[in-house]
C-alpha cells in the first residue's frame, strides 16, 4: 500500500502516468492555412447562408468580375455552380486545380462542410467573432457586403496570414453524435428546474410553502392539500397542478433512460480500449468526478486534440481579457469566448475538488492563495484552479499524468 493511501483508493504523491495513448498530433491550424494558395489556379468561394436562400460570391481566375448567384437551400445546386465556375475559367485557359469553399458557422451546422468534403471540394468553416467588422454605430449590412467581408477574411486566411479569421475544427457526424446524450440531459434539467418552480409559484399565491413536487408521491398528497385559509385547493389550479406533476415525471424518466444508457454503453466497451468511453472512464476514477461531468468534458473538449494547455484553457473561455492602452493597465476578467458548457461545469467542478480532494497540490495551491479569507479572492482563484484542473484532466488523458495527491477510485 502507497504512503497516505486509503483502503480501496490509490493516493498519488508525486506525478505519476497512466497507460494511455496521446491523441496524434494535429497539423490543422485555425489561424492560418498551412497550405500555400496558388490563386492562379484556385477558384475561391464563400456563402452567406439564411434560412431560406444561398447568397455565394467567388473569385475566380480569369475572370474579371467576381461572380455573385443567390441559390435556394440546396446543396446540389451549390455543387453544380461551383463546377460551371471552373468550367468558364478553364474556358480562359485557366486551370482550376483546387476549389475552396467557406461559411460561417451557424444554425446549419457542419453537414454543408462534410457534405462538400465528400465531393472533393475543400470546404471550411468560418467562427463568426473572428471576422472584424466595422465600428461605425450604424453601419450598413446587406448579404452581398457580407460576402465580401467574408471573402476579404477568407483570402487572407489562405495566405497564411494570421490575425483575418480562424476557423472550427468540423467534427465528424459521430463526433457531434457523442455529444446529444449529455447536451439533451442540461436541457432536460433545466426543464424540470423550471417545471418545480412553477408549481412551487402556484402554490405560494395560496400561502403554501412546504409542498415538494419532487417526491414520488407528490400527486397523491396534492389531493389533501390546504390552502392558508383552511380550503381545498380549487378545480382548475388542481387540475393545472397534475399536468405539471405529469409533465415533470415524463421528464424525469427521459432523464433516467439518457443516463441509463450512457451507463450501458460505458459498461459494454471492452476494458484495454482506448478512445471517448476509455477517457470518460478514466476521469470518472478521479474522486469527486461523476460520469455526467466526465463525459461532458471528453465530448466538449478533451476528445478535439487540442494543441496544447493554452488552447485548452482558451477553448473553455477560462483566460483574462486584458485591457491596455496608454498607460491604463487592467484585467476585464473572463474573456468568455469558448465552450460556455465547459466553463460553467469546470468552475461547479473546481468547488467539488476542493471537498474531495484536499490534499491535492491543486487544492493545497488554492488554500494557500485565499488565506486572507475574502469572498472576492476565492471568487477569483476558483476561475484559476478550475482552468488549472481542465489542464491537469487532459494531461491525464492524453498523456496518463496523475496530478500530485489526486485520489483515484479503483479501476473497475
Amino acid at each position: 500500500m502507497l504512503w497516505g493511501e486509503r483502503r480501496g483508493y490509490g493516493t498519488f504523491g508525486a506525478v505519476e502516468r497512466l497507460p494511455m495513448e496521446r491523441p496524434m498530433s494535429q497539423t490543422f491550424d485555425a489561424s492560418r492555412s498551412l497550405t500555400a494558395l496558388e490563386q492562379d489556379n484556385t477558384l475561391i468561394a464563400v456563402i452567406e447562408m439564411s434560412q431560406s436562400t444561398w447568397l455565394v460570391a467567388a473569385v475566380v481566375p480569369g475572370m474579371k468580375r467576381q461572380p455573385l448567384k443567390k441559390l435556394d437551400t440546396d446543396e446540389e445546386a451549390l455543387l453544380k455552380l461551383l463546377h460551371r465556375w471552373r468550367n468558364e475559367a478553364g474556358q480562359g485557359r485557366r486551370q482550376i486545380k483546387r476549389i475552396v469553399v467557406a461559411y460561417e458557422a451557424g444554425r446549419d451546422g457542419f453537414w454543408l462542410a462534410r457534405w462538400l468534403r465528400a465531393r472533393d471540394v475543400e470546404a471550411y468553416v468560418i467562427h463568426p467573432t473572428s471576422v472584424a467588422v466595422s465600428r461605425e454605430h450604424r453601419r450598413a449590412k446587406t448579404d452581398r457586403l457580407d460576402t465580401e467581408l467574408l471573402m476579404r477574411a477568407f483570402v487572407g486566411w489562405l495566405r497564411g496570414e494570421k490575425r483575418h479569421c480562424s476557423m472550427v475544427a468540423i467534427p465528424t457526424a459521430e463526433e457531434e453524435d457523442a455529444r446529444r446524450p449529455n447536451r439533451e440531459r442540461g436541457n432536460l434539467v433545466t426543464e424540470q428546474t423550471r417545471i418545480v418552480n412553477q408549481i412551487k409559484a402556484i402554490l405560494a399565491r395560496f400561502g403554501m410553502r412546504t409542498f415538494r413536487p419532487t417526491l414520488r408521491k407528490a400527486e397523491e398528497k396534492l389531493e389533501g392539500l390546504r390552502t392558508a385559509e383552511g380550503t381545498p385547493l380549487l378545480e382548475n389550479t388542481r387540475a393545472e397542478l397534475r399536468r405539471y406533476l405529469a409533465r415533470l415525471r415524463v421528464v424525469r424518466e427521459q432523464i433516467r433512460a439518457i443516463e441509463q444508457g450512457r451507463l450501458r454503453k460505458l459498461a459494454a466497451v471492452p476494458a484495454g480500449e482506448i478512445g471517448p468511453h476509455a477517457m470518460v472512464r478514466l476521469i470518472a476514477r478521479v474522486l469527486g468526478v461523476g460520469v455526467e461531468t466526465a463525459d461532458m468534458l471528453v465530448n466538449e473538449i478533451l476528445s478535439r486534440r487540442l494543441r496544447d494547455h493554452k488552447a485548452i484553457a482558451r477553448y473553455a473561455g477560462l483566460t483574462g481579457s486584458p485591457d491596455e492602452s496608454g498607460r491604463r493597465r487592467r484585467e476585464r476578467g473572463l474573456a468568455r469566448a469558448g465552450n460556455a458548457r465547459v466553463r460553467c461545469g469546470m468552475i461547479q467542478l473546481a468547488w467539488r475538488f476542493l471537498r474531495f480532494q484536499k490534499d491535492s497540490a491543486l487544492a493545497q495551491w488554492f488554500q494557500a492563495r485565499t488565506a486572507d479569507g475574502r469572498g472576492s479572492t476565492r471568487k477569483t482563484m476558483i476561475v484559476a484552479l478550475a482552468r488549472k484542473l481542465l489542464i491537469a484532466l487532459w494531461r491525464l488523458v492524453t498523456m496518463g499524468e496523475v496530478p500530485q495527491g489526486v485520489v483515484l477510485r479503483p479501476a473497475s
